[in-house]
This record gives structure tokens, C-alpha cells and sequence, in this order.
């Protein structure tokens, strides 16, 4: 049995099904978990270093030039922000290597690639996403933008690329990512 917050109904003492939570066995009730939050927007250019500076002056974004170099994605990465550490970053995506899925993207004009959503678990959202009809076009790999960190992307039926990003993997907290450290202004 799914319990539906109940304030979502204007009556606090009734679930949707009508039974009083309080009332409801312990193992009914969902574990708390926090809310998918947007991470960042990623953007595909042909060269970082090249427009980075202009990127971040033209949003008044915040940019310490630092480029991530991400093998397994074949891409090179860096993050500008406008606001705070806990504010939605602009990530700037670059092709690394000839064979890199993102030279099509960019053939195309690049611009706007995908929304970030950071999750508490990276399977349970990977679930969620197939039983709504979206493909997930690359399994769970470690970032090495994220300090090791799992990401997956999905695809959407309404042609929009999502990644995921799970707050704490437990590759990280095992040790054995390649990077422990945590992704610019955010804390593992």
C-alpha cells in the first residue's frame, strides 16, 4: 500500500485510501528520503577553454577554470555558478576524443544537452524512470566530476535527456572511487 501525504488533501488526519496513518503499520509508511533536486543544465561547446570565461561573464557566473577530464564519459567538464554552492550549476560539456557520443550533439549546433537531478538512490529512480516508459540509455558508471559518484542517463518519451546523479554511492564511501573528492561547492 503507497501512503499519500495526507496534506496533499487538506486533511491531515486520512491518507488517500482514507485510513488514519496513525493507525498504519510501521512497515506501510515510505522511508524518508529527500526530494530529487536539480543538480545542474548541461550545455555542449566545442571548446571550453574557449568560452568558458565568456560564459560566465555573460551570466555573471562564478568560474575557477577548473576542467574535468572524464574518460568514461569521453568528455571533458566544468561547472559555473551564479548563486551559492547549493544553487543549480551551469556545466559546460566538451567532446574528448574522436569517439565521443557528443561530437553528433555539437554537429548539430550543441546548445542545451540535459538536466541534472541529484537522488538519494540511483536504482530506485532507474525503476521508477522504466515503469514511466523512459529508456535508460547508460547504465551506472562512476564520474569522475562527482568524486566517483554514480550517474545514469535516461531518456524521456518526450525526447528530453536526464542524468542522474545519486547523492552518496557506496563506491565512494567504500574508498574506492578514483576521486574522493566531492563535485565543486557540493559536499558528499
Amino acid at each position: 500500500m503507497q501512503v499519500v501525504s495526507a496534506y496533499a488533501f487538506g486533511d491531515a488526519s486520512t491518507t488517500m485510501t482514507g485510513q488514519n496513518p496513525n493507525s498504519l503499520p510501521a512497515t506501510q509508511f515510505p522511508a524518508a528520503a529527500k526530494p530529487a533536486t536539480i543538480h545542474h543544465v548541461g550545455f555542449v561547446v566545442a571548446s571550453i577553454s574557449q568560452v568558458g570565461s565568456k560564459f560566465a561573464a555573460s551570466l555573471g557566473a562564478q568560474w575557477n577554470g577548473e576542467i574535468i577530464h572524464d574518460p568514461l564519459q569521453e568528455a571533458r567538464v566544468t561547472f559555473l555558478r551564479c548563486t551559492g554552492p547549493e544553487a543549480p550549476a551551469l556545466e559546460l560539456v566538451e567532446p574528448d576524443g574522436e569517439g565521443s557520443q557528443l561530437h553528433n550533439f555539437l554537429r548539430r549546433g550543441g546548445g542545451l544537452h540535459h538536466v541534472c537531478y541529484e537522488v538519494d538512490s540511483l536504482n530506485a529512480q532507474l525503476e521508477q524512470s522504466r515503469s514511466a516508459g523512459c529508456l535508460v540509455v547508460r547504465k551506472p558508471l562512476p564520474a569522475a566530476a562527482f568524486g566517483g559518484r554514480l550517474i545514469a542517463w535516461v531518456f524521456t518519451r518526450e525526447r528530453l535527456l536526464l542524468e542522474y546523479l545519486e547523492r552518496s554511492s557506496a563506491l565512494v564511501q567504500s574508498g574506492l572511487s578514483e576521486s574522493k573528492e566531492p563535485a565543486p561547492g557540493r559536499a558528499l
